[in-house]
């Protein structure tokens, strides 16, 4: 522990403190106890949502007179219908299996010392997201049911009804004799509240940030404490010579139009030349239902003409952005080659998809494509720890190092050796058992 932490004794470091005791309790308790307290708090949203979106009111109407833009308004937008739905969340977090205690691997060496590798909590997890309340219950089930105490950092537009849906979550968790530290939220809306958090080493074992470029970038750059990298989804749906039209055109809509405000939503869409003539005027009609703003290449844009679409001219800025809204980049391209050389300068690694009947299209693609999920024939809204049957989640990681994809609760543990022998001592002649030789 620095001397930093040794010496300072600010709000942020009291909570971060009482969480690693807390945590300390909380590793080795047995699944029905932290399954008693899932269902506690989903019981406790359903019974106080009036209290939830109350508090939630009072932020959105903030918002709303700041300007903010009405994609992060309904992000930030708690009702009664999603506050059951992500009790419902938390319940089917309930019925997971606990990864704490899972044997990895597990062997006996030849000196007959056994040896285990099994899943354990991480400890403290601190979580730095934007204005997304349900990720404030969607964390903390999630690092509840892997034996993690979390400290919740969401943003100050947010800061009411998380400072409600936290209420509720501790009380629940007390109710059933577990500290309530187990879930905290940091306290302050400052900047200064959460360079401390990134700087928390000792006392928070990993960062997850959980929001646009900007935060992720500089919880990243800025942060002693690990971090476990989220990305932006600026991800692609590419629809091949050999694409069945209408299923192309499914997929398009659902990926671009379900839910714009969302990291797994479509934004730019990628055509073969092939089929362009055919597919693009299906596509611009269709988008243009959704009221899609289509940001073109010249093919796209020669396509659109009497069209009902909004078509405008695309530049590089539309390549790489992750709209959240309805807006969509288009191109047509010459080759599936020519579609993965665009998504490997563009994308951000989140999903990629791909629409065809040919499977040696499907198979090259999905070989080329570098990202978290590559979809064949689906929709890329599919990207999302529900949707693979985790629960919730607690993000979506881009990077390639420990989590990669939606993360459950496996992600959200560690592992650790338990070597069990019988009076084994390491002689000289066992300096290489294992294959290494450096630690003798």
């Amino acid at each position: 522990m620095t001397s930093d932490l040794a010496i300072t004794d600010s709000p942020v470091l009291a909570v971060a403190r009482r969480a690693r005791e807390a945590a300390a309790d909380l590793a080795p308790l047995p699944r029905r106890a932290k399954d008693a307290a899932l269902l506690a708090i989903a019981d406790g949203l359903v019974a106080r949502s009036a209290e939830i979106t109350a508090a939630n009111a009072e932020d959105v109407a903030r918002a709303r007179a700041a300007g903010t833009a009405e994609s992060v308004i309904d992000r930030l937008t708690l009702n009664d219908e999603r506050i059951a739905a992500i009790a419902s969340d938390v319940r089917d977090v309930a019925g997971l299996p606990d990864p704490v205690g899972e044997v990895v691997r597990g062997y006996t060496l030849p000196n007959a010392l056994d040896v285990r590798q099994v899943r354990v909590p991480l400890g403290v997890v601190g979580i730095i997201y934007e204005a997304r309340p349900n990720v404030t219950v969607d964390a903390a089930a999630l690092c509840l049911k892997s034996g993690n105490a979390v400290l919740l950092r969401g943003s100050a537009s947010a800061y009411r009804s998380n400072t409600a849906l936290t209420g509720v979550l501790r009380d629940a968790v007390a109710s059933v004799g577990l500290s309530a530290d187990v879930i905290q939220l940091v306290p302050g809306e400052s900047r200064e509240s959460v360079q401390e958090l990134m700087r928390a080493r000792g006392l928070v074992d990993v960062l997850i940030p959980r929001g646009g470029a900007s935060l992720i970038r500089t919880v990243v750059e800025g942060s002693t404490v690990p971090v476990i990298e989220t990305g932006t989804g600026n991800c692609h749906v590419y629809v091949d010579a050999r694409a069945d039209l209408a299923m192309a055109v499914g997929i398009l809509l659902n990926s671009k139009a379900q839910r714009v405000s969302v990291c797994n939503s479509a934004e730019t869409l990628l055509v073969h030349q092939d089929i362009a003539d055919e597919f693009l005027p299906l596509a611009l009609a269709a988008l243009a239902g959704a009221g899609v703003t289509v940001h073109g290449d010249e093919a796209v844009l020669k396509a659109a003409e009497g069209s009902p679409a909004t078509v405008v001219p695309a530049t590089d800025a539309d390549w790489e952005t992750e709209y959240l809204s309805y807006d969509l980049a288009a191109a047509v391209v010459p080759s599936l080659d020519a579609a993965v050389a665009h998504i490997r300068r563009w994308s951000s690694g989140h999903t990629e998809a791909i629409v065809t009947a040919s499977q040696s299209a499907a198979r090259r693609f999905t070989q080329l494509v570098d990202a978290a999920t590559v979809a064949v024939n689906a929709s890329t809204r599919f990207t999302d720890g529900g949707e693979f049957g985790f629960g919730a989640e607690i993000g979506i990681s881009t990077q390639k190092l420990h989590a990669r994809g939606p993360m459950g609760l496996p992600e959200l543990t560690s592992t650790k050796y338990i070597v069990t022998g019988d009076g084994h001592v390491r002689g000289e002649a066992e300096q290489t058992v294992g294959g290494g030789d450096t630690a003798v």
